[in-house]
């Protein structure tokens, strides 16, 4: 669970971890790793409608529709509802 209670349309959102092993077993080091291109919803405002926590979105990231914060040693993202594209089944 998230420390983050979002407002309004908003969504608390972390990256999942990116992959550091190859499917032939090679270990990858964190540069070279691919960025993960889903998050899991952590926490949601009242307002918002299509997402519920524990869901995998894919959501817009240009224009700073993203805001990042960073929580200790855990990074999550704030994302208007609206900039959420998909939910992964």
């Amino acid at each position: 669970m998230s420390a983050l209670h979002p407002l309004g349309d908003y969504v608390v959102a972390q990256a999942e971890k990116a992959e550091t092993k190859t499917a032939s077993g090679l270990y990858l080091p964190e540069k070279a790793a691919e960025k993960p291109s889903t998050s899991v919803v952590t926490a949601v405002g009242a307002d918002v409608k299509r997402v519920k926590v524990g869901d995998k979105i894919v959501y817009r990231e240009s224009y700073g529709d993203v805001t990042t914060v960073k929580l200790g040693a855990e990074e999550f993202m704030v994302i208007k509802e609206e900039n959420i594209l998909a939910v992964v089944k």
